[in-house]
């Protein structure tokens, strides 16, 4: 297809440092203002289409999948801005070329987010337009892996708004329903829900205590996909819908942002729901622990001691730290159902924020072979993790004085890696992957996820199971 023939309102075409623009618009009005330094920006206008934007690539070595991910993101910016309904990309020569041509879809797509749903009109400060289609032009050997980033992109951005919605919307029984809503879209999944009676009667301490301060009605969420014959991956991630600290309450200031305290339920959710769609040969057991957590007459206190779904003890010196303790009996319960390597994602701790930023989450693992399973995911789908240690010493940290354990330790040591040296107590020697993503869901500022939900580890959770299923 000649550049010119697109069948788009806006032609995209990448410009390397030392290059010159393909002939077919060297001769454009403004052509000879193209700038190629990285994520610069020059409108120019040749004859058909009306008009076209050169994206700066850099110097041509240093085009990498990340890199094109925000060139992706930066051009559908503008693209929208300057109201094009639809693009086209031309696809730059790169040694990467298939993975960059996927990188450009999954910036351009994430980068299209937005979250308007409860406005009763556009801002009127809010004068971008929404690019509805995007084309690549390039060779036809791009269409399995471009295919692939769409389906992870448009998963990732449903898990955006899982996170976007508020706390009186996103509900644990509005989670669920979302996890009904996706097994009735594949015939290989099942869906089972456990609601505050079937959770106390299971001895799912941990949950039930979390959930004993609010009057919505926590729920355990467990999508199944099986008859591959291989391995089960276990998914777990964490559900807190709103999370006030309970009795522990936290300071006002900023407690409005905790309705994203189910970040790691919504990339658990919409990682399954993409496998599903990409059908990949793997058999998946996921389970989300739902619920908010609230001071009440009836909340969980400092001091009680409760008894997880494996029979371990715990002392709750500190109520917000409530995400372990419900991810506790998901991972139990996950092992329960034959899961044989695991990865649980959680909002965890605001430690790993100090230590990590948000460019990185934190990986704490049992396994050296899994992590570094997971360390290679991370790396391909540029959903980045750092692996902290463990070590016996971090172990000491989880002994309770009159229980088994303790959510808090009295000392503030590794606060992070504490709470992943708690939840190994759960996986029964199961190779195991905790990550911490409480400084990577949220307010990253990257130009193709902006400020707010990010829907990390959508894609990594998808790139691992596609490297189990040989896919």
């Amino acid at each position: 297809m000649r550049l010119r023939d697109a069948p788009a309102d806006l032609l995209i075409v990448g410009l390397f440092e030392g290059e010159e623009l393909p002939a077919e618009l060297a001769d454009a009005a403004g052509a000879s203002e193209a700038r190629a330094a990285f994520k610069k920006l020059t409108l120019i206008h040749p004859e058909r289409p009306a008009q076209a934007l050169v994206v700066g690539l850099g110097a041509p070595g240093d085009l990498d999948p990340e890199r094109a991910r925000l060139a992706g993101a930066v051009a559908a910016h503008e693209a929208g801005r300057l109201g094009a309904g639809s693009i086209g990309w031309a696809v730059p020569e790169a040694d990467e070329r298939a993975e960059v041509a996927a990188a450009l879809v999954v910036g351009s797509i994430l980068a299209g987010y937005r979250f308007d749903r409860f406005r009763s009109k556009a801002a009127d400060d809010d004068a971008s337009g929404r690019v509805e289609s995007l084309l690549l032009i390039g060779p036809t050997d791009l269409a399995d892996e471009v295919e692939v980033a769409r389906i992870c992109a448009e998963a990732q951005n449903r898990a955006r708004e899982l996170q976007d919605l508020p706390a009186n919307v996103a509900t644990p029984s509005f989670l669920a329903d979302r996890a009904e809503q996706i097994a009735a879209a594949s015939e290989g999944l099942e869906v089972e829900v456990l609601g505050r009676e079937e959770l106390a009667e299971r001895g799912m301490g941990g949950l039930t205590a979390v959930a004993s301060g609010t009057a919505e009605e926590p729920k355990l969420i467990t999508l199944r996909r099986r008859g591959s014959g291989g391995p089960v991956l276990g998914l777990v991630g964490k559900g807190v819908t709103f999370d006030s600290g309970g009795i522990s309450i936290k300071p006002a200031a900023s407690m409005h942002e905790m309705k994203m305290d189910m970040s790691g339920a919504a990339a658990v959710l919409e990682a399954v729901a993409a496998i599903s769609e990409l059908d990949l040969a793997i058999d998946i057991a996921a389970v989300v622990p739902a619920t908010e957590n609230l001071p009440s007459g009836t909340a969980l206190k400092p001091g009680d001691i409760i008894t997880q779904y494996n029979g371990k003890t715990v002392e709750v010196n500190n109520t917000d730290a409530e995400g372990r303790l419900i991810l506790a009996d998901a991972l139990a319960y996950c092992v329960e159902l034959g899961a044989e390597r695991i990865v649980d994602l959680a909002t965890l701790t605001g430690a790993v924020l100090i230590a990590l930023g948000s460019t990185y989450a934190a990986l704490i693992s049992n396994d050296d072979a899994f992590a570094a399973e997971v360390e290679r995911a991370g790396d391909e789908s540029g959903e980045l993790v750092w692996r902290l240690p463990l070590h016996p010493e971090y172990k000491e940290l989880t002994k309770g004085t009159i229980a088994d354990l303790t959510n808090a330790a009295a000392k503030r040591k590794a606060g992070a890696i504490y709470a992943g040296s708690f939840l190994e107590e759960f996986v029964d020697g199961r190779p195991w992957a905790h990550l911490d993503i409480a400084g990577t869901a949220w307010d990253v500022g990257r130009e193709y996820v902006g400020k707010g939900p990010t829907g990390y580890g959508v894609r990594l959770l998808v790139e691992l199971a596609r490297a189990q299923s040989g896919g």
